[in-house]
């Protein structure tokens, strides 16, 4: 059995969203928007990072990424 909630938003909110969500139903079409702004927010804090990191930073970095895979294992 699905579980529902309701939300409350003002009518114009909802009136803009239905038109962008078009047959999609609303769990979907906001599971959707949620996964877009998650990515997009990643995406610009990582062009964030690379503004303040050098060349030889990431290859840092990468290098340490790579030796820390190779030596990690579970006990």
């Amino acid at each position: 059995m699905r579980k529902y909630a309701t939300i409350s938003v003002r009518r114009e909110v909802k009136e803009l969203l239905e038109k962008d969500k078009r047959d999609r139903d609303w769990s979907e079409y906001l599971i959707e928007l949620y996964k877009e702004a998650k990515t997009s927010r990643t995406r610009k804090a990582f062009e964030e990072l690379k503004k303040l990191l050098t060349d030889e930073d990431l290859k840092n970095i990468l290098e340490s990424s790579k030796e820390f895979r190779k030596r990690f294992k579970l006990r």
